[in-house]
């Protein structure tokens, strides 16, 4: 059958088809047969590979799980599979908490675990939690587990599987088929996703192919405006024409050639990734950061080292390595269309790292053809997900056992050989390579110091967000951590994330700029919101949404209502969420829409009764709006649903200081700081209401335990130091005074306290 019968044939077929629901008809995707019938090679490839199987309709040849009355009990509930009618059941808790009966309607990936997907109200469907584990049984495979085997996930838990935790519409759609559209409603919370391809097909990484079909049949002479072929995927744009040299003195390859076209790793980044998309129906040719906001290297989400820490997939990894900055694509070791490795073990790095000089036991101390001699285990640590499923870490980045000893971060040495110490590993690693490798500065240092304040974390932040030699996102991350210590000293490094090429950068910088007057803020940042990037025209309009109208220019009023709409629609897209709800509120407050904001914040509870910020923020609102009795009722009836959350607690008490009603707010504060020992900001607050209320021995009990949990927060050093110097001691108060004065050397108020304490510990 000829390319152009076949299209026609297959855009009736998925025009007409009333099966394969949530499939769309759109001229401009042809599907992965089309694209087979002139490319062969890559479409047998394809087939079968984790991107074809990404997501099927559950059949006999499609489930590979027991559904032959099999059982699985977890926490008391006994799960069962069992087959009805030709088709696939499950009978295990229902969203009420009790035993109910459903069909699967979809598998969801195939090694080395599968999922299965089942239909809900309102356009929803849902991942089962209990996953069949399809690896061989030899390696323990071929059963049903829990994703959660060690806890209790019961009905109502964010977590449980009919919760919108493990919603498939917004938690998994975009990266397990071709061309979706999540379709979302806000108004009445529901969905009608579609796809042009229910899996990873052709097009997902190409882009539609109508047009390229339509070249191919043409039958007029190539012109130099025929260069994409039909396809608008930007790395088919421009064909590298360099080539990797071997370097025989460093034994690397370098690349000889103009600067690789990076276009490829977006398009594989847009699934590979942790991110925020930010609009609807991405294909590939979209740039990345216009289309995704991406996640920097944030605690629970990397090691300060920028390990992987949570299910952060490649990008972020990437990005950090010296192979990211050498030009390696991903296609320079995975193939594209199977997704294999190019290679064998170590053949594949051996394409451009001389085996003679990396591939002997010289370079990697262990016994040649060991685990200890394939590079990908030092260079390239897994970590498990999913309970059965292992990620390489892509950042491939040299073992430092070292900063494990000083900052507990993991290294391969350790994760190999579990019967020995971080200090014996740092040792040993020391005698092999030297110790000015194992002590060369690493930005773990700057980037640990930052999440715990430690002194001199600012002055190290900003000298990493100046190193051009570092990463992008690693001086961006090192950027969205200085405000916590910013002083005016610094101001360069605010200027230079916002001047960035790198979009990352200038995300950064426009949410470092939070503190600053808002006069401020539309100095540095106004330029902005007519930045060519989405994700930092958005981040711009949220930082200037509380700058009063009057104080833009025409110009920049005119931006500001485009970002403004962008940021709007982003959220809105994720509205599923009652987060994306809350940032709303907050956006309309700011911009001082109180109604649209009460109405955001609503939202948000009607998506999650249960939902603590959307109570803290909308009784904020009624703050600002000096309804003091109505943001009593909002936390009380946040209370009625939640009554263990501390964050709510810690409000009420505020409100209750507010109308003077100092004996019902401690007992509110005490609540918040007892339940949340981790939120150094509960104690401080409950020490601070003590000591006003004459108990400030109790008030230096609370805060000093404090301090023991959280030795370098700066509210609770200067509470301790005023209490005790009020109290008569002044040495221990200029104790507290000069830690406070090393976390904030710059800072005036510190200063001058250390000065006024010292003269009158030297008084007789």
């Amino acid at each position: 059958m000829s390319a152009r019968l076949l299209l026609t044939a297959l855009l009736f077929f998925v025009s007409t088809d009333g099966v394969g629901q949530g499939r769309h008809a759109d001229p401009d995707y042809v599907g992965s047969q089309v694209c087979g019938v002139c490319h062969a090679r890559e479409f047998e490839s394809w087939r079968s590979s984790h991107h074809d199987l990404a997501m099927q309709e559950a059949t006999e040849a499609t489930v590979l799980g027991d559904f032959n009355d099999a059982r699985l009990k977890h926490f008391g509930v006994t799960n069962s599979f069992f087959r009805r009618d030709g088709g696939f059941w499950v009978r295990t808790e229902g969203a009420d908490g009790g035993l109910q009966e459903f069909e699967i309607a979809y598998t969801f990936g195939a090694a080395p675990l599968q999922q299965y997907l089942i239909r809900f109200s309102r356009g929803r469907l849902q991942a089962l939690a209990i996953a069949w584990d399809t690896r061989p049984q030899a390696e323990g495979g071929q059963r049903w587990f829990h994703l959660y085997p060690d806890e209790a996930v019961p009905a109502g838990d964010a977590l449980h599987w009919t919760g919108r935790f493990q919603n498939w519409n917004v938690m998994c759609a975009e990266c397990h088929s071709t061309h979706l559209k999540k379709n979302y409603d806000p108004a009445t919370d529901s969905f009608a996703t579609t796809w042009s391809e229910i899996d990873v097909g052709c097009e997902a990484c190409h882009g539609p192919g109508a047009a390229h079909v339509a070249w191919a049949e043409s039958t007029a002479e190539p012109t130099a405006s025929a260069d994409l072929k039909g396809l608008i995927a930007g790395y088919l744009a421009g064909r590298d024409t360099g080539g990797w040299e071997m370097d025989p003195e460093r034994g690397i390859a370098r690349w000889q050639g103009p600067p690789r076209n990076r276009g490829e790793i977006e398009v594989c980044a847009v699934c590979h990734s942790r991110r925020q998309p930010l609009t609807e129906g991405w294909q590939a040719g979209d740039g990345f950061h216009d289309t995704h906001a991406l996640a920097l290297l944030d605690p629970g989400l990397y090691h300060a080292d920028g390990q992987i820490l949570d299910e952060v997939y490649v990008f972020g990894s990437f990005l950090q390595s010296k192979m990211h900055a050498a030009g390696v694509v991903c296609s320079d070791c995975h193939d594209p269309h199977s997704l294999d490795l190019l290679a064998d073990g170590n053949a594949v790095c051996s394409q451009c790292h001389l085996p003679a000089k990396f591939d002997v036991a010289a370079h990697h101390h262990h016994q040649p053809g060991s685990p200890g001699a394939e590079c990908a285990n030092c260079h390239m640590p897994s970590q498990t997900y999913m309970v059965v499923d292992p990620r390489r870490d892509h950042g491939f980045r040299v073992p430092r056992p070292d900063l494990s000893v000083a900052l507990g971060t993991p290294n391969a040495c350790t994760g190999c050989h579990d019967d020995r110490s971080d200090a014996w590993a740092a040792e040993t690693v020391a005698d092999w390579s030297g110790s000015a490798t194992q002590d060369a500065p690493h930005f773990a240092t700057a980037l640990h110091a930052g999440r715990e304040g430690l002194p001199g974390a600012e002055a190290a932040l900003a000298a990493i967000v100046l190193d051009e030699a570092e990463p992008a996102i690693v001086r961006a991350t090192a950027l969205s951590l200085v405000p916590r210590y910013f002083s005016g000293a610094y101001l360069v490094a605010y200027r230079a994330g916002l001047g960035s090429d790198d979009p990352l950068l200038r995300q950064a910088a426009l949410r470092a700029l939070a503190p600053f007057p808002l006069e401020e803020r539309l100095q540095f940042a106004g330029h902005l919101l007519g930045d060519a990037v989405r994700s930092v025209r958005i981040e711009a309009a949220r930082l200037l949404a509380p700058v009063p109208a009057e104080a833009f220019s025409p110009r920049q009023r005119a931006r500001l209502a485009r970002a403004a709409d962008e940021y709007v629609e982003a959220q809105l897209l994720l509205g599923f969420w009652p987060r994306s709800h809350v940032n709303l509120g907050l956006f309309y407050a700011d911009r001082g829409e109180m109604a649209k904001a009460e109405a955001a914040y609503q939202a948000a509870l009607d998506r999650d009764p249960a939902f603590v910020p959307a109570y803290l923020n909308r009784a904020d609102l009624a703050r600002q709006q000096g309804q003091e009795e109505l943001v009593r009722g909002i936390l009380k009836a946040g209370l009625a649903v939640s009554p263990e959350a501390p964050a709510l607690h810690h409000a009420l008490g505020l409100a209750l200081i507010r109308q003077k009603r100092f004996p019902d707010a401690l007992p509110a504060l005490k609540r918040a700081a007892e339940g949340a020992p981790q939120e150094a900001r509960f104690a401080f607050v409950y020490g601070i209401a003590l000591n006003s209320t004459g108990s400030a021995s109790q008030a230096l009990a609370v805060l000093r335990a404090a301090l023991d949990r959280h030795p370098h927060d700066p509210d609770l050093l200067l509470a301790l130091a005023t209490i005790s110097r009020d109290r008569g001691a002044v040495e221990t108060a200029l104790s507290y005074a000069e830690r406070l004065l090393a976390l904030r050397p710059r800072d005036p108020s510190a200063q001058s306290l250390q000065r006024s304490l010292a003269a009158g510990a030297r008084r007789p």
